[in-house]
């Protein structure tokens, strides 16, 4: 338990620890349920990480199971994209990959043992008759006309809902629990309704799909679930979980915990709100790299040590609060910076012209992959006498803060060369396009012999052995900390470099490789295109104090 002691507690843990103390569990066992209705999002990766933490950190057992009882907003692909957001930040499930549609017998056979308790009866209320009925948060419901129907007939009446004999809609299966419930969730919740709608596992054995309150407990207590973890909005269904197994013939009986769901600034917390992103063609998809699903921070850099960091510093409670942006970006900044190779990339690029340098020459210069890791060694930056700077890096006049490339003022180019800017060309428009210089050769690793004092550093790319590629630069989802679902997105989250180039080391980047390039951010290697295409992770420092109202 040494290891378990070290590690930062919360309530939860709090609670395990007791359970085994105690004698009341000798194991524990998780599970992580998503419903295959959509991506995975961050706040589901801090989910994954505590359920699959648990177990790791206890020498128990995480199970993966789909909670798939609504067949019409379900797909197979969402199953497999998620079965790869798990794996991929790192953690791997107990045993087969489980389904709640694999218990569609027991849990049928689990209803009938209700209706035979007298506990369950088939309503025939339209669902505006059934909010009638059901009360309000200050008012008691009334009792379903069928709610006092006989077992036999119930039974009868089910039978023929699951046979197919009734219209979708026409009649539900309710529990029969209490109407004048303070607790919404315990005036008769519907239990079981008519779907047809062939399923992504069982096809079109059923038309009757159980409601997943009724699911989501049982599922859990035959899978032998110690504790099931999960957010606050299912407080009040605890009541239902626990009614359910206590009334069904099931000998486990998990604990439901509830913990804070993840709010995120900037974006949404939503599988609904971002699937209507998606399917009104405002991001490209799931994975668009300014969604924050896991697969779009997976495609945007972000690693999988960098997420479980985040998850681990948020922590788990029981309040609910917005987390900043810039807690999530420290962690991705953190871990590129100790593991990222650096590189250079120059986005909007002027021509620089060194005239005393020979035009036939290309000089190979090496250049370290991290200043601080001699193990990652060095690549090799070919200097020519036509180069790339930055547009910004250039000025014609500028004040001493200005650390960059002046006229007749001089500059270091990063791992190369002083150089000084002598003239340059303008095009019709007054759009500089040429900077013509000098170098002195004396200046490779050190300061110029007479004591002239150099303090500007910038980057460069050879202008003929340079590689052109797509750089994409992503900025905030929408312009408000707390968006809704009808908030604008922000029009400059996604910006284009399309004539950027790059060092010609990066023409064998691999796909979700990560880098810093100098002087600008973190970028990776797109994992869609077989173009070269890099995205924006994070810039080299925190720009979301800058953000307006922060």
């Amino acid at each position: 338990m040494a290891e378990i002691e070290n590690r930062p507690s919360n309530f939860i843990r709090t609670i395990i620890d007791d359970d085994l103390a105690s004698g009341k569990h000798s194991a524990t066992h998780t599970r992580f349920p998503p419903e295959p209705n959509g991506f995975l999002h961050i706040g589901h990766a801090k989910s994954i990480c505590l359920n699959f933490g648990i177990a790791q950190d206890y020498n128990g057992l995480c199970n993966l199971r789909f909670d798939d009882t609504n067949p019409e907003k379900e797909d197979v692909d969402y199953v497999n994209a998620i079965q790869e957001d798990v794996k991929w930040l790192g953690f791997q499930w107990h045993g087969e990959i489980n389904y709640s549609s694999n218990y569609f017998d027991k849990l049928h056979a689990y209803a009938v043992e209700l209706i035979e308790k007298g506990l369950a009866y088939v309503c025939f209320l339209s669902p505006e008759q059934a909010r009638e009925y059901r009360g309000t948060l200050t008012e008691p419901g009334k009792n379903s006309p069928y709610r006092e129907t006989s077992v036999e007939e119930n039974l009868a009446l089910f039978t023929k809902m699951k046979n197919g004999e009734f219209k979708e809609g026409e009649c539900v299966l309710r529990a029969k629990i209490d109407m004048a419930s303070s607790f919404m969730v315990l005036r008769d919740p519907i239990i079981y309704r008519i779907r047809f709608v062939e399923h992504h596992q069982t096809g079109d054995k059923w038309c009757i799909y159980p409601m997943y309150d009724f699911t989501h407990c049982i599922s859990d207590a035959l899978e032998g679930i110690t504790h099931s973890l999960c957010t606050l909005e299912f407080q009040d269904n605890r009541r239902l979980y626990d009614w359910v197994l206590e009334n069904i013939s099931i000998a486990c009986k998990p604990q439901q915990i509830e913990f804070s769901r993840l709010n995120l600034e900037y974006t949404l917390m939503s599988k609904r709100k971002l699937n209507d992103l998606v399917e009104n063609n405002l991001v490209e998809g799931w994975d668009d790299p300014r969604m924050p699903t896991i697969a779009g921070l997976r495609r945007r850099g972000y690693t999988p040590a960098s997420i479980r960091e985040f998850s681990s510093r948020i922590g788990v409670t029981k309040q609910q609060n917005t987390v900043e942006m810039g807690m999530l970006e420290a962690c991705i900044r953190e871990d590129l910076n100790d593991n990222a190779p650096r590189a250079m990339a120059v986005l909007d690029p002027i021509k620089v012209i060194i005239e005393n340098f020979d035009e036939n020459n290309v000089e190979e210069l090496n250049a370290p992959n991290h200043p601080n890791k001699e193990e990652m060694g060095k690549r090799i930056l070919p200097f020519t006498r036509e180069l790339y700077i930055e547009r910004e890096d250039f000025r014609i006049e500028a004040n001493k803060k200005f650390k960059r490339l002046v006229l007749e003022k001089e500059v270091r180019l990063r791992n190369a060369y002083v150089i000084k800017a002598n003239r340059y060309d303008e095009d019709a428009d007054g759009n500089i396009t040429t900077v013509y210089c000098s170098y002195d050769p004396e200046t490779l690793g050190k300061n110029p012999s007479d004591g002239r004092k150099v303090k500007g550093v910038i980057h460069w790319v050879s202008a003929s052995k340079g590689i052109k590629a797509q750089v994409r630069l992503y900025d905030r989802l929408f312009n408000v900390a707390n968006p809704d679902a009808d908030s604008e997105l922000n029009p400059d989250s996604l910006t284009i470099a399309n004539n950027a180039v790059l060092e010609p080391s990066l023409v064998d980047a691999q796909k979700e490789q990560s880098f810093q390039f100098e002087r600008t951010g973190y970028f990776c290697r797109d994992n869609k295109h077989d173009d070269l295409v890099f995205n924006q992770t994070v810039g080299l420092r925190d720009s979301w104090g800058k953000v307006e109202g922060k």
